[in-house]
């Protein structure tokens, strides 16, 4: 009975206590409202600032991924661009592809284990790259029916396509500081052999999501036809669904002598020392005259990071066939066929041949990825953040607009932009540093592509802790901003610095901060909210 008393008036008084906490809170709840809704002790307002927005072109940028370390990198891009972009509006791109080509040391020209030591003869079937798209499959009724993902372009006009042997070497380190990764950028030019690898020179290459297989005719030594195989690569080993990739024929003597002849040699001793005699490969891309006039070709996106499947991994694939003969005779015994994978990996880079064009000084800035254009954004100028700081606001949000340009082809803009800051230091070196927005709220950063009734519109991002801490005075450095193309790496933040990368190749042109030129409405602005206590 006691202890029912007890815990009865334990639970008395905690009600009590509760009761006047919120009865307190009420009271506080009410003194604030007032103050708010009655503008007794704070107003808040907005206003619109001027900033000037202007064209920054970008003579290239870091294309070979070396430093990525974070996931889904590890040192490759997360894609790599292959084609050509013609387009009146924005810089055209000849996009090619540099890769290393990975070994398996303990491979052999014949696994078949020939207990009677029999003769036999070598045969290249065929041999081929193969490099998969990224596709959406649509339906499988009668066959998968594909549509191909990550191409900006026009897809109906081809380009020419050469593959080419490296006579460059790539070296993971910095030749002139070995305890640095090396560096290869967009527009470094490589060496190659003049002779192009694939068995038909100059291909007009267009992207098809209908090259699901491959036919591969087996032959013996004497070229009688052995057997006819059909390949093709699935996501999955439980999976029938083949995929779309482009298959680009190369030669047979190439295979032969690169790779089946090189079987158990010094070339084949470890990846270093295939590395040294086989440097890699170019797959180049050149813009075709057309006859018709029209201008055009398509970039490709291609991804060469290691795969889980062969159907995503990009490759060197090389069939032959094996012929034994009986003792002391020239009929055939036994016919084996054999088939190596030869990853590209190790080293890939992006080469980017681009016109380079300057915009003239007019009411827009053109943005392109790759080795495109940037803009440069320079808000709070002159005196203006002077004055705000006198003003002694709370600042509740700030955000900049950037309005697209439809008088430009709309075709290709990126789904979101990218903004950080770009300075000088002290010896006239550029820094770029992350906004600080990015990292503290990332959810509201913005960036993304804005629609209005189903058609492009605007770009938005809100710097509010960047601007706040310029009018506190919690910092003092204020460069100017840089605007891009947004690319997947740009979220891979370790510290404040910020890497540049590119592989995102879409284009978009956006009005400037000119307001006679673009009207009050679409002009390029800066709008701060802030909340101020009025005077007594």
């Amino acid at each position: 009975m006691v202890k029912k008393i007890l815990r009865k008036s334990a639970f008395l008084g905690v009600l009590i206590f509760v009761l006047s906490a919120v009865i307190s809170c009420e009271e506080d709840f009410t003194d604030i409202k007032s103050g708010v809704v009655s503008n007794t002790k704070f107003i808040t307002k907005d206003t619109i600032l001027d900033i000037v927005v202007s064209n920054a072109p970008v003579d290239n940028v870091r294309a070979d991924g070396l430093t990525l370390t974070a996931t889904p990198f590890f040192g490759f891009q997360g894609q790599y661009l292959l084609g050509t972009y013609i387009n009146d509006d924005f810089e055209n791109i000849e996009a090619s592809i540099i890769s290393q080509v990975l070994i398996n040391t303990s491979l052999e020209v014949s696994p078949y284990s020939n207990p009677d030591n029999l003769a036999f003869e070598t045969t290249i079937d065929t041999a081929y790259l193969r490099l998969p798209y990224y596709a959406t499959l649509e339906s499988n009724t009668d066959r998968p029916v594909y549509t191909l993902d990550s191409i900006v372009g026009n897809k109906d006009l081809p380009f020419t396509l050469n593959i080419y042997e490296l006579d460059t070497y790539l070296n993971r380190l910095n030749p002139a500081d070995p305890s640095k990764t090396n560096v290869f950028l967009s527009d470094t030019d490589y060496d190659v052999k003049p002779n192009p690898l694939n068995e038909f020179a100059d291909i007009d290459f267009t992207p098809t999501a209908n090259d699901t297989l491959v036919i591969i005719k087996r032959r013996n030594s004497l070229g009688d036809l052995f057997e006819t195989d059909t390949i093709k690569y699935t996501s999955g080993v439980t999976s029938e669904i083949s995929r779309p990739m482009a298959i680009i024929p190369l030669k047979k003597s190439f295979a032969k002598q690169v790779f089946v002849d090189n079987y158990g040699s010094s070339n084949f001793e470890s990846q270093q020392a295939f590395n040294d005699y086989f440097r890699g490969i170019k797959i180049e891309a050149k813009e075709i005259n057309h006859a018709s006039g029209e201008k055009g070709g398509a970039l490709i996106s291609f991804n060469l990071r290691n795969s889980n499947t062969q159907a995503s991994t990009s490759s060197i694939e090389v069939y032959y066939t094996n012929t034994y003969f009986k003792a002391n005779s020239t009929e055939i015994d036994t016919v084996i066929k054999v088939n190596h994978t030869f990853q590209l990996g190790g080293i890939a880079n992006n080469k980017f041949e681009m016109t380079n064009r300057t915009y003239p000084i007019t009411n827009e800035v053109r943005l392109q990825g790759a080795a495109g254009s940037e803009a440069k954004v320079e808000v709070l100028n002159g005196n203006e953040l002077a004055d705000l700081k006198a003003k002694n606001w709370l600042i509740n949000d700030a955000s900049l607009t950037f309005y697209i340009n439809k008088d430009i082809d709309t075709t290709d803009v990126p789904n979101k932009l990218f903004l950080y800051k770009k300075g000088i230091d002290a010896n006239g070196n550029s820094i770029q540093s992350i906004v600080k927005d990015v990292y503290t709220e990332t959810a509201f950063f913005g960036g993304n592509l804005i629609r209005e009734s189903g058609k492009v519109d605007r770009y938005n991002f809100r710097i509010t802790d960047y601007v706040s801490d310029l009018l506190s005075g919690e910092t003092t450095y204020n460069p100017p901003l840089r605007l891009k193309v947004f690319n997947t790496s740009d979220t891979q933040i370790n510290d404040t610095i910020f890497r540049n990368f590119s592989w995102n190749p879409k284009a978009v042109s956006l009005l400037n901060g000119d307001k006679a030129a673009n009207g009050e409405t679409r002009r390029a602005k800066l709008k701060i909210s802030y909340t101020e206590k009025p005077s007594n």
